[in-house]
């Protein structure tokens, strides 16, 4: 590109990391309060801080023992880690939101003392709980519904009202189980049996879920939380400015490729989309993009997130321990379905810009990225670390704590990014309190998937499902589906991939669907709930920063996330997609017809590609996407041919278009 050809006119700022939001901090944190439940913690000072500080610190401290020296006992480990989570929870979130005073009072000690003796009652008994072979006390039982109950006070406190109104659901499943109808009822069990099962196994509370949550999950939430103070997030952000900020609509396609970087490092679509977001959609607007646009740029992008490799969201760690494949191969499985989802977006985001006529960022205004690189591209070793360890074959946990090292050791090398010790200690109080909602998450999603043990029910829902479809996949693919996005209103992702896994997955493996795509399939929904109305959570705070109709932001943002709503089916249909049965070939092909395929649909969703588009043509680049989305040589040549007539079509009209004084950007 010549420099008369550069921009020369940009209304105000600058670069992305120095724009300031026009949403005060103020506004921005009663907005985390309505969408997201883990935000509402009290705001302590004085001693009170400093007892929650230490606490968490000790938190850090211990899971950070027991990945460098080795894991306790199952049950031993995961007490432990659920009795700080108890603690932590029930000191910082208090019993109702609205009366909330930023101080505790004494009940709150005693309680949060009470907690600390339920959650450790099987460690200090442990060998007497082993050796009784089930035949418990009364005394235990008590205990046993008092961590239940607990348990499910805990998610209503720190991840929301549906999580617990779905565990309470599946308990009365388990208890009234011979009054309910057809392929669904049991003989019932005991309230004794109950417990027992939820609270004294690991099949219950203490199951899967919080056992990933107390090794590996934890850590790379530290780990997270570590690079982040060494501000990594301001190298993204120059590094996305440096490749897209001065290209048409730059401050969008910025927000675009920043949240696909942060995604490498956190799996929250709620906090990255109300993080990057409070400087990224007030830039958007200002550069012309339309407020719902704006805010469903950051949503959906952030959401995309949470299926990022390397560190993806804590349901893929989940995935590891479900299915018995190793957490890279996961990651490489995903990386492609990740990499069409972003490159989607960010080709809606362009015709969008072209559309509109908007401009990038000034040249002048830009980082270079050498200077960026230089500055604090060594910031980058830890992330490169994680996936050369992971590649290796080491363990999850052996991948955290190597980054985490070099996180620290990385920051040392310049001023800029060097930790001090009270900062050390700061991301070890920032990444326990992080982990509280995903701890507790995971062990609600314990007493789910105990239910499902107890009484068989993830058999009868699979088998019920296929003859609901009528033995057909792509109508069972379609339930599953709409399962996931409706569990995905109100349960977190962790919560919302333990049931459709144990529940929806299992009928797409009896007809054929290979485990690890099946899996996926359900994982890809359960994400995107996130930005699918009518509760979108992260659109909504998309909306709140952008000041939008939060319910059309999330229409704009399903629309952008098209992607994530094809390449399930497409993977499924295809293995070869998620790299099950593929030669280099093949998966070259299917990358670039792909590729191809979100050219199409993308167009079709914003209805522009070089002129704007009526609704025939908008059908027809939406048919030749989908042709070449789906890997085979008849639908490979029919999507080439409809794409370059319609193309061909669309040069011709802008012609037209052009003439008629048709806004133009100078990229």
């Amino acid at each position: 590109m010549s420099d008369r050809d550069r921009p020369k006119e940009q209304p105000e700022p600058t670069r992305m990391s120095d724009i300031k939001s026009d949403v005060t901090e103020e506004e921005l944190t009663q907005l985390l309060a309505k969408v997201d439940k883990e935000s509402t913690f009290r705001k302590l000072s004085g001693y009170q801080y400093r007892i929650i500080y230490w606490i968490a610190v000790a938190f850090s401290v211990f899971q950070l023992y027991t990945g460098l020296m080795g894991a306790y006992p199952a049950q031993i480990q995961r007490s432990i880690h659920l009795s700080f989570a108890f603690v932590l929870v029930f000191l910082l979130y208090p019993f109702r939101t609205k009366t909330a005073l930023n101080r505790l009072r004494w009940h709150d000690y005693v309680f949060a003392a009470f907690t600390l003796f339920i959650g450790l009652y099987l460690t200090i008994n442990y060998v007497r709980l082993m050796e009784t072979a089930g035949d418990y006390t009364r005394f235990d039982m008590l205990v046993g519904v008092c961590g239940t109950l607990l348990t499910l006070e805990a998610a209503r406190r720190v991840v929301g009202l549906p999580i617990t109104i779905v565990a309470s659901t599946f308990l009365l499943y388990a208890y009234f189980g011979a009054y309910f109808p057809g392929f669904l009822a049991h003989r019932g069990y005991s309230i004794e049996r109950i417990v027992s099962h939820m609270y004294f196994t690991t099949e219950g509370i203490l199951g899967i879920p919080l056992g990933v949550s107390a090794t590996f999950i934890f850590l790379f939430i530290l780990f997270g939380a570590f690079l982040e103070k060494t501000g990594i997030g301001k190298l993204f952000i120059d590094i996305a400015d440096a490749i897209a900020g001065w290209a048409s609509g730059g401050p969008a396609k910025v927000a675009v490729i920043t949240s696909a970087l942060e995604g490498t490092v956190s799996g929250s679509s709620v906090a990255n989309t109300v993080g990057s977001g409070s400087f990224t959609i007030p830039m958007m607007k200002k550069l012309g993009y339309r407020p719902e646009f704006a805010g469903a740029v950051e949503a959906s992008a952030s959401t995309g997130g949470q299926i990022m490799p390397p560190v993806m969201g804590a349901a893929a760690f989940l995935m590891s321990e479900f299915i018995n494949i190793p957490y890279i191969e996961i990651a490489k499985a995903a990386a492609i379905p990740a990499c069409l989802y972003f490159l989607g977006i960010f080709i809606e985001v362009h015709f969008e810009a072209k559309r509109c006529g908007l401009k990038g960022m000034p040249w002048d205004q830009i980082p270079r990225i050498w200077n960026v690189l230089k500055e604090r591209g060594h910031l980058f070793v830890p992330l490169l670390a994680i996936i050369y360890v992971l590649m290796e074959g080491y363990t999850p946990t052996r991948a955290a704590l190597v980054g985490l090292g070099l996180s620290v050791a990385a920051g040392m090398l310049t001023k800029a990014t060097r930790m001090s010790v009270p900062e050390i200690f700061n991301a070890l109080e920032a990444g326990a309190r992080g982990a509280l909602g995903v701890a507790i998450a995971c062990a609600t999603a314990g007493i789910i998937v105990g239910v499902v043990t107890l009484t068989g029910l993830g058999l009868k829902m699979a088998n019920g499902l296929v003859d609901l479809a009528g033995g057909y996949l792509l109508p069972t693919m379609f339930f599953t589906m709409i399962t996931s996005l409706i569990l995905g209103m109100g349960v977190p992702t962790t919560a919302n991939y333990v049931i459709t896994a144990t529940m929806c997955a299992p009928a797409l493996v009896l007809l054929g669907v290979p485990l690890l795509a099946a899996h996926l399939f359900v994982f890809y929904f359960g994400i995107i709930a996130d930005i699918t109305p009518p509760v979108a959570l992260a659109a909504y705070a998309g909306a709140g920063i952008a000041r939008s109709n939060p319910f059309q932001t999330g229409v704009v943002a399903s629309k952008l996330a098209v992607g994530a709503f094809i390449v399930p089916y497409i993977f499924v249909l295809n293995p070869a997609m998620v790299l099950i049965g593929t030669t280099p070939y093949l998966l070259t092909m299917n990358i670039l017809t792909a590729c191809g395929g979100m050219f199409g649909v993308g167009a079709a969703m914003i209805g522009f590609c070089a002129a704007p588009m009526n609704w025939f043509e908008r059908i027809w680049f939406a048919v030749g996407g989908l042709m070449l989305i789906d890997p085979g040589l008849v639908t490979d040549v029919i999507g080439i041919g409809m794409l370059a007539i319609g193309l061909y079509l669309q040069l011709r009209k802008k012609k037209v278009w052009v003439a008629a004084g048709a806004p133009t950007a100078a990229n």
